[in-house]
């Protein structure tokens, strides 16, 4: 990418729809209005005009047009948006003419934000943020991602950031000045190392917190887990409420885990049908089964079903919570929505007992997923604080060693952190982050 290109996108959805919304950004934009519309609207004001095509003068549509001009704009260049009229041949003769003039080309995935990034509009964590408030499904997701936007995780980085630079800072002094009065001669003394450790302390706190924010973004995985026949398939299309899954009464119908999306009072809740427990020689129900260990594993909780007259399957060595089911509770005489134990009751026929499992799984949800603003929200965000911890502990643990090493310690402490917010090191990090995004944002 260059900034000296002029990009532009459709910044809504595809389809038949009221509003077509077409966004321009970089140097040409001025030129690019002009060339369709014939003369610039006063500055972030709506204004109606008709689009031409310059090739042939076309008339191309009625629209609301709007210029921002840089670089207080999202992308931190000179902006400008068509509003059109949104049927698809509207939208696609606009973007054709967009494309017929000099020095525009169409945007890719996430080329404004990252144009936004390399501006100094954003940083790489609140980008991030940008695309999760995209794919936020839930509203815990939304507010996490509204927090991130706000710069709540770069702000606390920053903070990090700037005392292990003035700890650096101090230990370059004590190296490269050490024949001045006013610098230890003796080297690294002991409140740099207090300091350190102080904030390797914070840091290892931080990282305390269950994985909570990534794990609100992936969605809290609960696994069905019993042998066949014992409802999985339907309790699944009873709780997502449609037929996502083939129920049958023949053993091992389902092979392959099956995932449904369901929102628990604003909790992303991922639950996931899998094949039916067993010993077995057919090799692709086998190979099912093997699949069906992992997601067990990988769970944040089990929903153990048994059937009538059934025993719960066998898990293996896990550690992962788990909550029996009693499933096909219609066809117990005086039956209950709790059995036995607190063990819970449900039939996926008539309805009962599903409510009280909702909320039994809600509740491990809220438990696991923790109370309170997650901070790290990403397995990038935690690999880095993870690496700077590293470091801090090596400095610490050779204290009263060669202060060289202490100070090239604290460089690479300080390089972690800026990995957070983009300052070192980001170029891959960009590439993958922006072929994620969707194209216009």
């Amino acid at each position: 990418m260059t900034t000296s290109e002029t990009l532009f996108a459709p910044a809504s959805g595809f389809g038949r729809a009221a509003v077509a919304v077409v966004r321009i950004s970089g140097p040409a934009a001025w030129d690019v209005l002009v060339a369709l519309s014939g003369a610039v609207p006063a500055a972030r004001r709506l204004s109606l005009r008709t689009l031409r095509d310059p090739a042939d003068g076309t008339e191309l549509d009625r629209a609301l047009v709007a210029w921002f001009p840089g670089p207080e704009t999202y992308s931190g260049e000179d902006m400008a948006e068509l509003h059109l009229h949104g049927g698809p041949a509207v939208r696609m003769g606009v973007l054709a003419a967009l494309a017929r003039l000099p020095g525009c080309r169409a945007a890719g995935p996430g080329a404004f934000t990252r144009r936004a990034v390399l501006n100094g509009r954003m940083d790489l964590a609140e980008a991030e943020a940008v695309a999760d408030l995209i794919d936020a499904e839930t509203e815990g997701q939304r507010r996490q991602a509204l927090r991130q936007l706000d710069g709540a995780l770069s702000r606390q980085v920053a903070a990090w950031r700037a005392e292990a630079i003035d700890c650096l800072a101090s230990a370059e002094a004590a190296l490269d000045f050490s024949d001045e009065g006013d610098v230890d001669e003796a080297g690294l003394d002991v409140a740099l190392f207090d300091r350190a450790a102080a904030l390797r302390d914070t840091i290892v706190t931080a990282l305390r917190d269950g994985r909570r924010g990534e794990r609100l973004r992936d969605g809290f995985t609960v696994v069905l887990a019993g042998a066949p026949n014992a409802g999985k398939s339907t309790l699944l299309n009873a709780l997502s409420r449609r037929d996502v899954a083939i129920v049958s009464e023949i053993p091992g119908t389902t092979r392959d885990a099956i995932e449904v999306r369901l929102d628990l009072a604003g909790l992303p809740v991922l639950l996931v049908d899998t094949a039916g427990l067993r010993v077995t020689d057919e090799p692709v129900e086998a190979a099912g089964i093997l699949r069906t260990r992992a997601r067990i594993e990988a769970a944040d909780l089990i929903l153990v079903l048994v059937p009538p007259d059934g025993s719960p399957p066998d898990l293996g060595p896990v550690v992962t919570p788990t909550l029996t089911v009693h499933t096909k509770a219609d066809l117990f005489a005086g039956s209950s929505s709790l059995g036995a134990g607190g063990a819970l009751c449900v039939s996926a026929r008539t309805g009962l007992g599903l409510q009280a499992l909702i909320d039994a799984v809600q509740a491990e949800a809220e438990n696991g997923l923790g109370h309170g603003d997650a901070l790290i929200t990403r397995a990038r965000h935690r690999a880095a604080l993870e690496a700077c911890v590293e470091h801090l502990d090596r400095m610490l643990a050779g204290a009263g060693g060669l202060p060289e090493l202490a100070a090239e310690d604290l460089r690479l402490a300080v390089r972690a952190l800026g990995e957070v917010a983009g300052h070192v090191g980001v170029e891959d990090v960009l590439d993958r982050l922006f072929a994620g995004f969707c194209i216009g944002k």
